[in-house]
């Protein structure tokens, strides 16, 4: 049993969170998470509307009775959905764990502090952690240069951002990007975090809700299979490598604007390939970390073996290191 902050001040098993994750965060994978010791979060934008979100959180209460949090996304967009009617709906449903990301969440941040909810806010610079900090978040995600969707424009991979991060952050820490396997969860833990936040690696599990298609294709691809998309807009997303995203990234580079790769990484086309399996239809999230995913096991098997591995580093390995005087 690994016991840090982060799993003391959250009261789960294990120190490892399932992120948000837009079209993957539902009640059947964050289920699995909690029903597995682990802090699932279901993705509030995923539900179409804050009544289908609180119907979404009333599903996964009917499947576990421990913990989970919701995935709160603030994004520049040209029509912002409803975010305090989403905020609202999390708070009246009980939910006492919230993940925020993107800009500004401070007004976020004050309504769910209010209803004694924990935030969790996921950042990707040490001086976005440390404004969070001020916010009064209770616990940080640092997202490196390896994570799938955004990660920032400095571009520090976690091996300098976390122990960056560690060393000026006072509130409990999740390791963020590139995370996989028990090697991981050790790594992050000696860089100075509480825990990790795995996205892609939770994709590739039997309870994940999307195609077999996508899962095998996350197996098969290896930790070059990923594009940056929409650098020159300083919005940069780390996707999968297909002949979508190679085309997108071609035109961007010639120095067209957005209007001129929206028909190609628009939402909906990504939805549909996650949903029919083609890997190769639009565009879709996924982190370096597929050079480490080689199964699609269940959730519960995922978590049991990362936890066993991490013990074992832990015990057998690292310990037999230790010279005795």
């Amino acid at each position: 049993m690994i016991r840090t902050r982060f799993t003391e001040l959250f009261g789960v098993e294990h120190p490892i969170a399932q992120g948000g994750m837009q079209w993957v965060g539902t009640a059947e994978l964050v289920a699995a998470v909690a029903n597995a010791g682990a802090l699932g979060f279901l993705t509030a934008l995923t539900q179409p509307t804050p009544e289908a979100l609180a119907a979404e959180i009333v599903r996964t209460r009917g499947m576990t009775d421990k913990p989970f949090g919701v995935n709160l996304t603030i994004l520049p967009s040209i029509t912002p959905p409803p975010y305090a009617e989403y905020r609202q709906a999390i708070i009246e449903s009980g939910v006492k764990i919230v993940e925020t990301a993107g800009y500004k969440p401070q007004e976020h941040v004050d309504a769910f502090k209010a209803h004694g909810v924990k935030v969790i806010h996921k950042c990707t610079a040490v001086r976005h952690a440390l404004s969070a900090e001020r916010m009064g978040v209770d616990a940080i995600s640092i997202d490196g240069f390896e994570c799938a969707g955004h990660p920032g424009e400095d571009d520090i991979p976690g091996l300098v951002l976390i122990p960056a991060a560690a060393d000026k952050v006072k509130v409990p820490m999740l390791a963020s990007g590139g995370f996989g396997d028990g090697r991981g969860l050790v790594a992050a833990l000696a860089l100075g975090a509480d825990g990790i936040n795995m996205g892609t690696r939770f994709c590739a599990t039997q309870e994940a809700p999307i195609h077999d298609g996508i899962k095998q294709a996350i197996v098969a691809n290896d930790e070059r299979a990923t594009e940056l998309l929409f650098r020159s807009y300083r919005n940069t997303a780390r996707v999968a490598k297909n002949q979508v995203a190679m085309e997108a990234v071609r035109i961007e580079r010639e120095g067209q604007p957005f209007e001129a790769i929206a028909h190609l990484v628009k939402g909906a086309r990504g939805r549909e390939g996650l949903i029919s399996g083609d890997a190769e239809h639009g565009v879709w999230t996924a982190g370096m970390v597929q050079g480490l995913i080689h199964d699609v096991p269940t959730v519960k098997q995922l978590i049991d073996r990362l936890v066993a591995d991490a013990e074992a580093i832990i015990n057998d390995r690292l310990a037999s290191m230790i010279a005795s005087h």
